[in-house]
């Protein structure tokens, strides 16, 4: 029998969860409800969840606040927000908190489920270990001898160029937030300057795209940061 997936749907709005629990029921999730983020830690207790569907704004325990305890108590559950158009901070503040993705209201249930299946997908993977490749498409990237290869041709990278495409490499299909890409690359004192992220990717896309100007693996997520494309 094919495992169906169990996803907790976190919403204090009774619509949204009721139709949210039909509509990803019928295309096999199982579901469980929760209506605020107190109840959710309650049955998270209970139940062993594949994926959370959070609510960022609620009453009593918002969004952020049950995303850090779920996160810290639950680490390697995928985590997946629901905001509200251009709330840009609202979604740095949630990946930042430990969520793994988010999804913008309203959105398309198409694009819902995809990011829920491709979370799933993630926390199920055996974790890549530091001595072996990752290979993601046509791009080859070996940790151990500092080599990257897209078709079997070696593409030169300088140390920064290197890192960045690592950390993207290795978090590939999840949203990097451009605080913690900064901070990660040059350390904790830095997080505002964007221009130096702008200036390694556009180095990365000349050296790793077909077309540079449309990028199929180095992706933009708007006013966010950046992505590496899943697959």
């Amino acid at each position: 029998m094919e495992h169906r997936s169990k996803v907790l749907v976190v919403e204090d709005d009774a619509g949204i969860r009721q139709s949210l629990f039909q509509t990803l029921n019928a295309l096999g999730f199982v579901i469980g409800e929760a209506g605020n983020g107190e109840d959710a830690l309650v049955r998270l207790r209970m139940v062993d969840y594949d994926a959370v569907l959070l609510d960022i704004n609620m009453p009593g325990m918002g969004g952020i606040e049950t995303c850090r305890k779920m996160s810290q108590q639950y680490p390697g559950l995928p985590i997946i927000m629901l905001t509200v158009l251009d709330e840009e901070d609202d979604k740095v503040e949630a990946l930042d908190a430990g969520a793994d993705d988010f999804v913008t209201k309203p959105f398309q249930i198409r694009e819902l489920t995809a990011r829920l299946r491709a979370a799933i997908r993630r926390s199920k993977a055996v974790v890549v270990a530091p001595n072996e490749l990752i290979v993601i498409g046509d791009v080859t990237l070996d940790r151990v001898r500092h080599r990257v290869q897209k078709l079997e041709v070696e593409i030169h990278l300088t140390p920064k160029e290197f890192d960045l495409l690592s950390y993207l490499m290795e978090h590939a299909g999840r949203p990097a937030p451009y605080q913690r890409l900064l901070t990660t690359l040059w350390g904790p004192e830095y997080g505002n300057e964007r221009e130096y992220l702008r200036v390694l990717v556009n180095q990365l896309r000349k050296k790793m795209e077909d077309d540079p100007a449309r990028p199929t693996y180095i992706l933009t997520e708007s006013h966010i940061g950046y992505r590496f494309r899943e697959s």
